[in-house]
């Protein structure tokens, strides 16, 4: 998968202190600090909490250009991103621990890792090749960090030039390798033209390596105007042959890798005193990857006419006799062959079996990768998969992703192509050096692997799972967290998004219908939260029929896409009205609309410039508000026109973000390169906050106990410490939350507090995914609170079957915030309490058939205060079947939905102890929704109401059994769920 550069932050950066020009020795300053104006006034701040962070799962996300094993000690494996730092494999978790979530804003770049190297004689030691671009994107120079407690804690050498860790030919390498013999010794192949770099003090400095001859001279693109494709990746691998010393003196014999591709191995025999081009050698093509049997003295390499790691057309293997100096081509395809459509990456060799070694195509994005096993060291292949009849593929592997089901795409492509893919963009492929079975390698979004490889050898199919949990690398553009349902959405780069159902659990699908490539802004309707929408970018050729803004009407669990303005190529922003009535998007690049309804039709606003950011009142269904070039402008007629405001002060230059109060009406905050601002008066006129110098979001969440305004959470910089922080009384102090361990780099393109759980706060990282903690614990509690919640909405029942049903009411308000909700149900003198919940719905269980309840509820907020009992609901439980044995129980979603139109699927289950022979299913559509087709049922439709019974061939279910129907409709205006879905078995 491609990463981008999401240069949302780069603004922001200016208020980093100037860093000098090396670091030798101790750990570089994590925290960036900038002097406050001196006629600021500080603002309070409190001593920081100390908090737990924890990964909000979506398992994997971006590319993993290196996986790199540890030779001396088992198990000990790394990985590196080339955006989002390093891991290290944790064997009894089977998992990945972060090791550079301590880099912070003055130096983001350092998360950008385009090599990596593990002590092959002390295993506590590991080294890391930092930088992330090496044009101007990046404002530091490249790092060397070093680590004598496998990744815990590091020092930093500042190097006189950049590195690329997200430039391209990243997934060559690798590029920095330690001695094997004197592990004092290490070596970097460098970029741009710096040729070789050395070190004889465990990476502590470096000088370059006069003699070495050739920097490299490979650019994708040497005239790019955009400062990228022209990169150089210049000395792209070193590696050693052990054998040529002894323990505790330099290994004499070196081959380093070059992109060049007419000279692109060397060699030296006097441990690099000098170097000369390695005679007989293949050109015509770049080695990606240069790796040495140690037991035969074979150098093997793979080639590829490009650097990668996107492409790549054509290329070989060849092997070299270290000890005759003869090259063999050994190519599963050769360059020259008819079949010849990709390179070669992704180099590796069984280290317990000598001559076993392997090789991926680079890259074959059609139908998929090729990954080639040989156990005679080239001289015959096998492939992983193979043509059948044509478009049918025979397999040596079976594919499960269950642990990350997403990994489909919620594509469903022709053959030959399948989903979920091998792999693309596969440059580490690696054998386990300590176990033949095991292998893992990186793709664009993953990382895979299998622990049963020898299978292959003996005519089985091998087993391919997800091997990346724990290893977060997405860049996040927006995250929303509702009142009701779930507890977070998200915007991502790449992956378009997710809806968070459990923070710890890996979602099942991405969005989809449409899909964006990224999904840029999300919002949600406050006062109506089931009601979301969404815009993002994708490549307008591909799909020409589809939208940049898609809606929901279940929060998130089904999409619909909206009509769009002419000229729409990006996402832009969009915000939804606090009642879900009506929207208003602003399109990169294309003037801000409106429109009444699910994006039927949309019509220019007037009076606010293309390029605005966009967002709404949280109270106010007819309010909205915009920020473009330091001017705020706000509308009063539901975005029709947009007027600027008298504010003055604002943040002229740079990313700003700003966010309306839910609860509060016409209360703003803004963040921007110039501090924090508060309004209480729709945007009319602004207060700076004092003692925040440089703000880069803000967000809220739910207030502290005994507090009447919600948590305010910032990513800024406050009395000279950057960090994220959260405040309980508008900003009059500050306490922050999260400490120098948890920075992750340009933090804060997305920010948002919890409107459920007070001090719980979600980011938004570039590169290493959402995190979120739970603050707040040692908080000093704020004054008594003894003003109750208001009373709940009258509750509805749905989903009503024999035993159970579901309630749903409306949200009770409060000064401080409602705790939760108890369930009671009437039943005489005293009422019997059901249940308690956190959220405006609980689910009753345990009922009896034919039977009439009556149910009520009452909110309490964190101080024990109780509202007012809710006006009841009445309901009857369905009647079972087979006297009580037998029962069933319906479930109703929209499977896809589009303007005027959508599917939907209902689910029947037996929930009896004994089969029925036939089911009849029944609701009301609330918004005249027509059915115009039906299968696997029989339905009529007598105005709003439908009545299913089940086809001659499904009717019968056993107890647990469940089957299903599905069917087409219509609709007009709005799409809603029906209330009640009932079910009666025969």
């Amino acid at each position: 998968m491609r990463r981008r550069l999401f240069s949302v932050l780069a603004a922001a950066a200016v208020t980093c202190a100037a860093v000098g020009t090396a670091v030798t020795g101790g750990a570089a300053s994590a925290t960036a600090r900038a002097a406050a104006p001196a006629t600021a006034v500080q603002a309070t701040l409190a001593a920081a909490e100390t908090n737990e962070w924890k990964n909000v799962r979506i398992d994997g996300g971006g590319f993993v250009p290196g996986i790199i094993f540890n030779q001396k000690e088992k198990n000990l494996v790394y990985a590196r991103t080339d955006i989002g730092g390093a891991y290290r494999w944790d064997q009894a978790a089977k998992s990945w621990i972060p090791l550079l979530d301590w880099v912070g804003w003055d130096k983001w770049g350092y998360n950008g890792v385009v090599s990596l190297a593990t002590d092959p004689v002390d295993p506590d030691r590991v080294y890391v090749a930092a930088g992330m671009y090496t044009n101007d994107w990046d404002p530091n120079k490249g790092a060397i960090l070093r680590s004598a407690d496998r990744g815990k804690t590091w020092k930093v050498t500042e190097l006189p030039f950049k590195l690329g860790g997200n430039m391209p030919g990243r997934g060559m390498g690798e590029r920095l390798a330690v001695d094997p013999n004197d592990n004092k010794i290490l070596y970097l192949g460098a970029p741009e033209g710096n040729g070789l770099w050395r070190s004889t003090d465990s990476g502590a400095t470096w000088a370059k390596v006069a003699s070495f001859p050739n920097p490299g001279n490979y650019a994708q693109d040497p005239a790019d105007p955009n400062g990228y494709l022209n990169h150089r990746p210049g000395v792209v691998w070193v590696t050693f042959d052990p054998a040529s010393s002894s323990a505790g003196a330099a290994t004499k014999k070196i081959y380093v890798g070059v992109a060049d591709k007419e000279n692109t191995v060397y060699s030296s025999s006097d441990a690099g005193a000098t170097w000369t081009r390695v005679a007989g050698q293949p050109t015509g093509y770049i080695a990606h990857k240069g790796v040495l049997d140690h037991t035969s003295g074979t150098l093997y390499i793979a080639t590829s006419d490009t650097g990668g790691p996107y492409d790549g057309g054509k290329g070989d293997v060849w092997k070299l006799d270290t000890k005759t100096g003869a090259w063999t081509r050994i190519s599963p395809v050769p360059s020259d062959s008819p079949d010849a459509y990709y390179g070669y990456s992704g180099l590796t060799i069984d280290r317990q079996k000598p001559g076993t070694i392997m090789v991926a195509t680079q890259i074959s994005w059609w139908p998929d990768v090729v990954f080639f096993r040989s156990t005679d060291g080239g001289a015959t292949w096998t492939r992983i998969w193979d043509w059948g009849a044509y478009p049918e593929r025979t397999k040596r592997y079976t594919m499960d992703i269950s642990s990350a089901p997403w990994l489909t795409f919620g594509t469903n492509p022709q053959p030959p192509e399948e989903t979920p893919k091998l792999g693309w963009m596969t440059e580490s492929l690696e054998i386990d050096p300590f176990d033949s079975d095991r292998m893992m390698y990186g793709t664009g979004a993953t990382i895979y692997g299998t622990e049963d490889l020898t299978k292959w050898d003996d005519g089985g199919k091998i087993t391919i799972k997800p091997m990346v949990r724990g290893l977060e690398e997405t860049a996040v553009l927006d995250l929303i967290s509702p009142p009701s349902g779930p507890p977070l959405v998200s915007a991502l780069g790449d992956i378009a998004g997710f809806r968070h159902t459990d923070l710890g659990k890996v979602p099942a699908m991405m969005f989809t219908a449409p899909n964006f490539t990224s999904t840029t802004s999300l919002d949600y309707a406050e006062t109506s939260p089931n009601i979301m929408v969404r815009a993002g970018n994708f490549t307008d050729a591909d799909r020409p029929n589809d939208s940049h803004v898609a809606f929901s009407t279940d929060g998130g669990a089904n999409w619909f896409q909206g009509t769009e303005p002419g000229g729409i190529n990006e996402g832009g922003t969009v915000a939804a009205a606090a009642d879900g009535s009506r929207f208003v998007w602003a399109p990169k690049g294309v003037a801000v609309h409106h429109s009444v309804g699910f994006g039927n039709s949309w019509t220019a606003s007037t009076g606010i410039p293309t390029g605005a950011v966009v967002e709404s009142d949280r109270v106010n269904a007819r309010r909205f508000y915009g920020f473009s070039g330091g001017r705020f402008y706000a509308s009063t007629d539901g975005g029709a026109t947009f007027a600027a405001t008298a504010a003055t002060g604002l943040p002229a230059e740079g990313d700003v973000k700003f966010k309306a109060v839910p609860g509060r009406e016409g209360h703003i905050w803004l963040a921007g390169t110039s501090g924090l601002f508060r309004s209480t008066d729709g945007g009319a006129s602004f207060t700076k906050l004092s003692g925040v110098t440089s703000a880069v979001n803000v967000g809220f969440g739910k207030a502290a106990e005994g507090r009447s305004h919600q948590a305010v959470y910032t990513v800024a910089t406050i009395a000279g410490v950057t960090g994220v922080f959260r405040s309980d009384d508008t900003g009059a102090t500050w306490v922050r939350v999260n400490d120098d361990r948890h920075q992750y780099g340009n933090m804060g393109e997305a920010l948002t507090g919890d409107p459920r759980i007070y001090g719980r706060v979600y980011l938004g990282t570039n590169g290493r995914g959402i995190v979120y903690a739970d603050t707040g614990g040692g908080t000093t509690p704020p004054p008594d609170d003894t003003t109750a919640p208001s009373r709940p909405g009258t509750p509805a029942a749905s989903a009503i079957t024999s035993t159970g049903a579901t309630l749903t009411w409306a949200a009770s308000t409060d000064e401080v915030g409602v705790e939760g909700y108890d369930v009671y149900r009437e039943a005489g003198a005293t009422d019997v309490k059901a249940g308690s919940a956190s959220a405006t719905s609980f689910t009753l269980t345990g009922l009896t058939a034919d039977t009439s309840y009556t149910y009520y509820v009452v909110a309490r907020d964190a101080a024990g205060n109780a509202s007012d009992p809710s006006d009841p609901v009445t309901f009857k439980t369905t009647a079972g079947g087979g006297n009580g044995e037998g029962g069933c129980a319906a479930t109703y979603r929209i499977a896809n939905s589009w303007p005027g139109g959508f599917q939907g699927e209902v689910t029947v289950k037996n929930t009896g102890t004994a089969a029925i022979t036939s089911w009849t299913v029944k609701w009301t559509f609330p918004d005249g929704q027509k059915i115009t087709q039906l299968w696997s049922g029989e339905h009529t439709q007598t105005g709003a109401d439908v009545t299913v019974r089940n086809a001659g061939w499904n009717g019968r279910l056993n107890a647990g059994a469940s089957t299903s129907f599905g069917f087409g409709a219509s609709w007009t205006g709005a799409n809603g769920v029906p209330a009640t879905v009932t079910c009666t078995a025969g």
